[in-house]
């Protein structure tokens, strides 16, 4: 590393001027453009910029938090990068939070819909943060394998219509880049732009967001990116989950449109946490041989989501109906 950094003494280094743009104190500094958001985590990913600066300019984003622009251009820096095969996926869904309160009841919604015949891919990382429930880790305990390449995605679609691809698969530096939480002890942009990679260009997508003032910026840069059916939630633990606790508030792109669509609170009081996440019991809802009432409430309102995402339904309440209708028949196909 100091050897590197030698070579740099008498020239500047090509990524200066990104880590410049953005951390030139408080009247100097200002948000990369598209083009030099796309420049920049290029060069990110083609390992052409020291740790340091790595460091420095992604803690500088952080504290500033991402544009859309630069979000965008990250996206699409990365997307151009893939080669995977053209796939026919109905579902971009990302899953990078983990759980921790709840169980994952999304991803039962997603596996209720490929039952269906709805093509889903899921994507996400596990680990990054401690002391959470991973998708990974719930896939793997009711028996769905996780996927290490685009061969192995389309198999999973053919035989079950379901798909999870981890991370590092799709791209090992940004799976390296967002295991970096525990060393920084923040979140980067890292956690942002990996929802909205949608590796197979699936005709939906949706991405849910932690912190509120992420969810019109996911939307833009959905947006911007070109994605004509897409929805942003703020999701149960940072899951594309909806929180029958409380309002949510759909950031959507629907036929190439945005749109905001407030579900209303469903419960009168906040329904209690977990003591332990046992995944058999998580196993047995799924079977049918155990009822949960919040779980079953969180499963069939995501669901109902994502049918109108879809475009399965024209308006959210005939999308919840619907939702509800198939996870009742979910162990007759």
């Amino acid at each position: 590393m100091n050897n590197k950094r030698n070579i740099y003494q008498d020239f500047e280094h090509p990524f200066a001027q990104f880590v410049r743009i953005v951390g030139k104190g408080k009247s100097g500094a200002r948000s990369l453009t598209y083009d030099e958001a796309y420049q920049a985590f290029s060069m990110i990913l083609n390992n052409e910029v020291l740790d340091v600066q790595l460091g420095a300019f992604l803690m500088l984003l952080r504290v500033k938090e991402e544009s859309v622009d630069e979000l965008a251009g990250f996206v699409q820096a990365t997307r151009d990068q893939l080669n995977f095969k053209a796939l026919d996926v109905d579902l971009d869904w990302s899953s990078y939070a983990g759980k921790r309160k709840h169980y994952p009841w999304f991803l039962l919604s997603a596996l209720t819909l490929a039952k269906h015949g709805y093509n889903v891919v899921m994507h996400g990382a596990s680990g990054h943060t401690l002391n959470r429930l991973y998708t990974e880790q719930a896939l793997q305990y009711l028996g769905y394998p996780i996927c290490q390449s685009d061969s192995d995605v389309e198999q999973q679609l053919q035989h079950c219509h379901f798909a999870y691809l981890p991370l590092d698969v799709i791209s090992p530096i940004l799976s390296d880049l967002i295991g970096l939480r525990n060393i920084m002890g923040l979140r980067s942009p890292i956690h942002t732009l990996a929802r909205l990679i949608n590796p197979f260009n699936a005709k939906a997508t949706m991405q849910a967001i932690f912190h509120p003032a992420y969810r019109c910026s996911h939307q833009q840069a959905a947006f911007k990116l070109g994605f004509a059916h897409s929805a942003v939630i703020k999701g149960e633990g940072g899951e594309f989950e909806r929180n029958p606790d409380a309002k949510t508030l759909i950031c959507g792109i629907k036929d190439g449109q945005m749109y905001e669509y407030e579900l209303p609170k469903l419960t009168d009081n906040r329904s209690p946490s977990e003591e332990m996440l046992d995944l058999a019991v998580f196993k047995a809802v799924w079977e049918g041989q155990q009822a949960h009432d919040y779980g079953e409430i969180a499963i069939t309102e995501t669901m109902g989501i994502a049918l109108y995402t879809m475009g399965v339904c024209d308006d959210y309440p005939s999308a919840m109906q619907k939702a509800r209708e198939l996870w009742q028949t979910r162990g007759r196909v």
